[in-house]
């Protein structure tokens, strides 16, 4: 069962006029939509000799977490194999939604997840991507990856808003 995250004001800069007092905080309510709406996302990983890589992707939120695909010969994926952590964005730079954490690869039997995921990432059947229930199922997953979030930053009217979320039960 997915865990709820505990929200905070994050330590930023005085000056910033972030609110001392939780009052006005996100609710998780609030952000979880956008991360599963989105059609659009950009995932920042970080290249072996520590130069930064960005590449947008589609991907789908599901069960408290990010998945998406390709194949593994990207640059992407040859960055988060060497070095897992990453971040991902969606395209606002208003209504901000940053998540940190790792991505994994992964596969999903398409009687229970894979069902779950294609039936997802059916917001991109018009623009003619629509994986089957089974496109996770083989030995190398369909190149099936998933981003669990350690932290989230979001904020849709800053810096009253500004909210960190984290889960108790990740590192």
């Amino acid at each position: 069962m997915e865990t709820t995250p505990m929200s905070s004001r994050p330590a930023m800069p005085e000056g910033y006029g972030v609110p001392e007092t939780t009052a006005g905080l996100l609710t998780w309510d609030q952000v979880e939509p956008r991360l599963r709406d989105s059609l659009h996302y950009w995932i920042s990983s970080v290249r072996p000799d520590g130069r930064p890589h960005s590449v947008p992707r589609w991907g789908v939120w599901v069960d408290g977490r990010f998945w998406y695909d390709g194949a593994p010969t990207t640059r992407h994926t040859r960055n988060v194999e060497h070095n897992p952590a990453v971040t991902l964005t969606l395209e606002s730079g208003s209504q901000v939604v940053i998540v940190e954490g790792e991505s994994r690869a992964s596969r999903a039997e398409p009687d229970d997840l894979g069902r779950r995921l294609a039936e997802a990432f059916g917001k991109y059947a018009d623009a003619g991507y629509a994986p089957t229930a089974d496109s996770w199922a083989g030995a190398d997953g369909g190149g099936l990856r998933v981003i669990a979030p350690h932290r989230v930053l979001a904020w849709f009217a800053f810096p009253a808003d500004v909210t960190r979320f984290t889960w108790p039960d990740r590192a």
